[in-house]
């Protein structure tokens, strides 16, 4: 019976990391496609064409599963789709725009205070407290930052502020499915997350009167493409490994995001960051694995 129970241990530790690693390679595209598509559309229709697109292939995945009579969620769960819906669409239209004043490579490097603010956010949830000594590898972080804007803020000041904004609002994504993954399929929650975003960014995008979509077929094509290998896909992957996996061994996952990043944005583009961008990118890295595995000792412990 003990080695029956091990074995199940081992295998829902391997289901967890196979779908966090398949869930990061996913959403890593994001940076590839996206910055082309934005090289066409503004970044408030970009982002109702990719959530939109998004919404018909997470809705048709749901019915291909037979997911479809988990869409009608329990009175208590309202709420939690609500921000997550929210959520997703501001994270939406501030990580695009973003995006569309960064190099795709070093976006993702600031990307990564994303797990570290969804790490605080869990934290503050629980009701506990990060200890003093976590500290340290969030100043790194707050270092390899600076380092790597020191002498272009003025370049990429903007998009770097709208890029940790955005990633505050994916915290607050990541922490609302994994208290619902265990209750609301992840099929179900992906599309959720999508649909409601989709809402809130036509919304406004109407009243602020930013709809342009006179665009190149190719921009559109990459868009489509993108729009279901990134907030399609990747995230059936990534909140199905929630149900194997807490929530910081995903984020250290996710952690290793611009070693994917890079040379997909080379065999794109034909650049990455170089000399201070590189080098504070890499120590921003160093950091987040640094927080991640601070707080998986700690996790594992109180276990």
């Amino acid at each position: 019976m003990v080695n029956t129970g091990v074995q199940h241990t081992e295998r829902s530790d391997a289901k967890g990391f196979v779908y966090a690693l398949i869930g990061a390679l996913l959403v890593s595209t994001n940076y590839v496609t996206a910055k082309y598509g934005l090289m066409g559309f503004n970044p408030e229709t970009f982002s109702l064409v990719w959530t939109a697109a998004a919404s018909v292939y997470t809705f048709c995945i749901v019915l291909i599963t037979g997911h479809h009579r988990e869409l009608k969620i329990r009175r208590s769960s309202v709420k939690h789709i609500t921000v997550l819906g929210i959520s997703t669409g501001a994270g939406m239209l501030l990580a695009w725009a973003g995006l569309a004043l960064l190099d795709p490579s070093f976006a993702s490097f600031i990307w990564r205070f994303a797990p570290v603010l969804t790490i605080a956010l869990s934290a503050f949830v629980l009701k506990e407290r990060l200890q003093l000594w976590e500290m340290l590898p969030i100043a790194l972080m707050v270092a390899g930052g600076a380092l790597s804007t020191y002498g272009k803020w003025h370049i990429v000041g903007t998009g770097v502020i709208l890029t940790l904004l955005a990633a505050s609002m994916v915290a607050v994504q990541m922490v609302t499915a994994k208290m619902k993954v265990s209750e609301i399929s992840s099929h179900v929650l992906a599309f959720y997350r999508v649909s409601g975003a989709a809402v809130c960014i036509a919304i406004w995008t109407i009243v602020t009167g930013k709809l342009h979509f006179n665009v190149a077929t190719p921009f559109w094509i990459v868009t489509l493409i993108g729009a279901f290998l990134g907030p399609s896909l990747s995230f059936q992957y990534t909140f199905r490994s929630y149900k194997y996996w807490d929530l910081s061994r995903s984020s250290i996952i996710l952690t290793a995001q611009p070693l994917f990043v890079l040379p997909m944005a080379y065999l794109a583009f034909g650049r990455i960051p170089t000399g201070l961008q590189l080098l504070g990118g890499f120590i921003i890295v160093a950091g987040a694995f640094w927080l991640a595995m601070i707080h998986r000792a700690r996790i594992t412990q109180l276990q």
